[in-house]
């Protein structure tokens, strides 16, 4: 059991997205190595508890950042910062523990096919689980370690991220019933077979139609600790006009045409000041659209006053368009836990992360922001982790997904790639263009196959500029999300509930 907790940690680590070294088949040596832990104990017992101290290492092996925007801009010592990526993990290592002694169990009553359909079944609501208990975090998505291998994620746009991730559970415990009979290398060849097979064929057929618009992305590389200081405003706002205007100029030379920009994108809190006050540094930024007449999108806090003369804060993405005084707007609907407000504040001697403005609340508006003939679906932060809030976007008719992000949080560490590869999985999904601007990156054009066409180094003063075509077409998975995300849940509880209180089924 130890050598299995090892290798299922090693391979979690470098088969997830990280800054060091990344080949995405050894992620699957962690589900192996969950299966044969379940296959060789001699309990049930005994299966969760491995389970469960496998998962939780693996897991902080690959969330070891969580601990330095904890210390850094949460005000807890260090001491106290270290163990923050284990409590995690700890989280979401009892869905291992769960898949563990459900898969022991299982292995006792159902056939190797079904054993296998079970395990993938039970991975993919075990995922989608952890995509809203707790507020959500599915930051450990099976499938996204293949993110950067765009053949190999097609299949989501069927069957989306988590259902990719229970086919490769079905092909790892496939591989592990290879010899106990002939169904399971049947499936196991199949679903090779399936997965590239699709992929092959849906990026050599995929030609979308319609117009061109080219964006321009700036990355104005504000360093975190000093972004929310009254001093450094001034220099914020200046740095980002002048990055503008030479993503313009370069816009212009690229295409010869006037003006070659359809749409400006600042990252998140880009302006970090209430925007929607009047005042100096505003009123520039406004002067800039006018003159060059080009919509701009950026980030900054707001708040509305209520009723009982108290205030409300977002976090908020404003688009300005030539012409037009009131700019449109969307407020963050999925607020970090810590990071723009803390639960249970009364109790936990924590500081929330995101400085410049009290507990932020969430947003209700879901409809697109409209641009030069685009319809722009919002995704701040860490928004672009889940499927549901990028699948509700495209069904209010978004054609073009923007994410905004302040990734600054995570110095140099793994997560910016982790992000980024989460993000990638949701072009596939919805079949839509992302354009991601960062504040010290990492940036990004993503295409409707989940392909990096450009992007930009961390901590670098960058523009990027890249042509895009809104699509107007729908994923199957799109389609039947809500008939996929049901019916993993009614497949894998009917299984669970054979495997708990039916009997054993003669093995084939």
């Amino acid at each position: 059991m130890p050598l299995l907790c090892l290798i299922a940690i090693v391979g979690a680590f470098a088969g997830y997205p990280n800054s060091w070294v990344h080949f995405p088949p050894l992620a699957l040596l962690f589900p192996a190595a969950l299966g044969l832990m379940a296959f060789r104990a001699g309990s049930a017992a005994q299966a969760f508890r491995w389970s469960l101290l496998t998962g939780t290492l693996a897991h902080t092996a690959c969330l070891y950042w969580v601990a330095g925007p904890v210390a850094q801009y949460g005000g807890l010592p260090w001491w106290l910062a270290l163990p923050c990526p284990l409590a995690v993990s700890l989280v979401m290592g009892s869905y291992s523990a769960v898949f563990g002694w459900a898969l022991h169990r299982a292995a006792r009553r159902l056939s190797p096919s079904l054993l296998c359909l079970f395990a993938g079944l039970l991975w993919a609501a075990l995922e989608q689980t952890g995509s809203w208990l707790f507020s959500g975090f599915p930051w450990f998505t099976l499938s996204v370690s293949f993110a950067p291998w765009p053949l190999f994620i097609q299949t989501a746009s069927m069957v989306g991220a988590y259902g990719l991730s229970g086919l490769l559970v079905i092909l790892v415990t496939s591989f592990l019933l290879w010899n106990t009979a002939r169904s399971s290398r049947v499936i196991a060849l199949g679903l090779c077979l399936l997965i590239v097979g699709f992929g092959a064929y849906r990026m050599a057929g995929f030609a979308p139609s319609g117009p061109e618009k080219q964006i321009a992305l700036v990355q104005g590389n504000i360093d975190q600790s000093q972004k929310w200081e009254a001093a450094y405003q001034l220099e914020t706002v200046r740095k980002y006009l002048n990055l503008s205007r030479k993503a313009l100029a370069e816009g212009e030379t690229r295409h010869q045409r006037r003006p070659a920009t359809d749409l400006l994108i600042w990252p998140e809190t880009s302006m970090p000041f209430y925007f929607q006050d009047a005042g100096v540094f505003g009123t520039q930024v406004r002067e800039f659209v006018e003159t060059t007449n080009v919509p701009l999108i950026l980030g900054a806090p707001a708040y509305r006053e209520t009723a009982d003369f108290e205030f409300n804060f977002f976090n908020r993405a404003f688009l300005l368009t030539p012409g037009i005084d009131a700019p449109q707007w969307y407020d963050k609907v999925h607020l970090v836990p810590f990071g723009e407000y803390v639960p249970l504040n009364d109790w936990l001697p924590l500081e929330k992360l995101a400085s410049g403005a009290g507990d932020f609340h969430p947003g209700t508006r879901l409809h697109p922001l409209e641009a030069r003939g685009m319809r722009l679906g919002l995704l701040i932060c860490y928004e672009a982790i889940f499927p549901e809030l990028t699948q509700k976007r495209v069904s209010n008719g978004a054609d073009v997904l923007v994410n905004i992000s302040n990734d600054a949080w995570f110095g140099r560490s793994s997560a910016p790639f982790q992000h980024l590869a989460q993000t990638r999985m949701r072009a596939v999904e919805q079949c839509r263009w992302i354009a991601r601007s960062t504040n010290t990156g990492i940036s990004a054009f993503i295409d409707p196959l989940g392909r990096l066409v450009a992007s930009t180094p961390l901590f670098s003063d960058e523009v990027l500029t890249w042509t895009v075509k809104p699509v107007h077409v729908t994923t199957f998975f799109h389609d039947a999300y809500r008939w996929l995300y049901n019916g993993i849940y009614a497949m894998a509880g009917l299984f669970l509930a054979w495997v708990i209180l039916g009997p054993a089924v003669r093995r084939s």
